[in-house]
């Protein structure tokens, strides 16, 4: 009774109205390394990593990929380090009800398995001390060990209880295609606690039997082959075959491609469906009822009546989840970011209602009496 007179005293409930799906928190080395037991604290600090950063992998540009404006003032501070900054610079600036936080920094992770899984329980211990427990609006992705499945299924089993943990996060590129049996054991995890799995453009190496790109433009516009190879696999090796719970987001790939591989998938499949007799249905149905998509970078036609007929060949609505970015170079801001054919419908479905539904938020938030 107390709380429900404060709520009417100084609260009050208002519909959630924008989720973002897609925000890079970023841990610094030296403040990831005094989270570690004192074993791997001893071996990083004498023999390092194996990967440098992914901001510094070649061909990207000068500053990492970063929005010129989101670089903290403090010495050594990169972007995504200072809550404060992320807070006025996106969650105050946008009035956004919930972000998703995905922590890029295991995505191109190539450590021994002690030393990964080690890695990965100090960043979400990060995560939840630094970020969940101080801003109610955020939510925040399970990094992963994801080349050792037994242990990426320790850590899920570790964190699924709590409701801010809304998924686990992949990369695009890992040593054997993201369909392999191999990883099936992280799926199986995700779709028995409820999580959706979000592959985010990312890995070792992201351009497998094409070589190293010449230019960063090249890199960028070929994320969406990289996403598209991740669905292939998935589709083609059975995965929701196997775990029909099982949900998918591919997040920062594009999405108006998936009506052009839909048709060419279902067209060759019916030539060749004795060798993939593990498939009961044509592959567009496992598309349509598994997979998500986030909008950034999307792609956008000159003209915006086209955007939405690509939405309805790619069966694209309710699958759409808003994303920004930040704090990338490519920020997309929800003033902004979606085109203006779309109705007031799908812009709400986009921006909240899709988000709410795959991440099971509520769809009410409670705020300031005067917010």
């Amino acid at each position: 009774m107390a709380q429900e007179l404060a709520r009417a005293e100084g609260t009050r409930l208002r519909p959630v109205r924008l989720v973002d799906a897609d925000v890079h928190p970023m841990i610094l080395r030296p403040d990831l390394a005094r989270r570690l037991g004192e074993e791997w604290r001893r071996h990083v600090g004498r023999f390092g990593m194996r990967t440098t950063p992914i901001t510094e992998f070649y061909p990207r540009a000068r500053n990492g990929g970063m929005r010129a404006d989101s670089w903290p003032e403090a010495p050594g501070a990169v972007p995504g380090s200072d809550r404060e900054l992320v807070a006025r610079q996106l969650l105050d600036e946008f009035d956004i009800d919930y972000a998703v936080l995905n922590a890029l920094n295991m995505q191109d992770c190539n450590e021994p398995p002690g030393l990964a899984a080690e890695l990965a329980r100090a960043l979400n211990d990060w995560l939840q001390e630094d970020w969940l427990d101080w801003d109610p609006r955020l939510r925040a992705a399970i990094v992963v060990p994801h080349e050792y499945p037994e242990l990426s299924v320790r850590e899920i089993v570790r964190r699924a209880a709590d409701r801010r943990w809304v998924q686990v996060i992949l990369p695009t590129a890992a040593h054997d295609a993201l369909g392999s049996r191999r990883y099936w054991p992280i799926y199986e995890a995700a779709a028995h606690h409820g999580l959706p799995v979000a592959f985010h453009t990312g890995g070792l190496d992201l351009h497998h039997g094409s070589g190293w790109p010449s230019y960063y433009l090249e890199e960028h516009v070929g994320y969406a082959l990289a996403m598209q190879h991740v669905l292939l696999s998935l589709v083609c090796e059975g995965v929701f075959e196997a775990f029909d719970q099982l949900k998918v987001l591919l997040t920062e790939g594009g999405a108006l491609w998936t009506s052009a591989l839909r048709w060419t998938l279902d067209g060759a499949w019916e030539l060749l469906r004795d060798e993939v007799r593990h498939l009961s249905r044509p592959p567009s149905e496992y598309i349509r009822e598994h997979v998500w998509y986030t909008t950034q970078p999307m792609e956008e036609p000159d003209d915006p009546r086209q955007f939405v007929q690509a939405m309805e060949h790619g069966g694209l609505r309710g699958r759409l989840l808003f994303a920004s970015d930040y704090p990338h170079w490519d920020f997309d801001s929800p003033a902004q970011s979606l085109p203006q054919s779309l109705s007031r419908e799908v812009r709400s479905e986009i921006l909240a209602g899709t988000a709410c539904q795959l991440y099971r938020l509520p769809a009410e938030r409670e705020v300031s009496a005067g917010g």
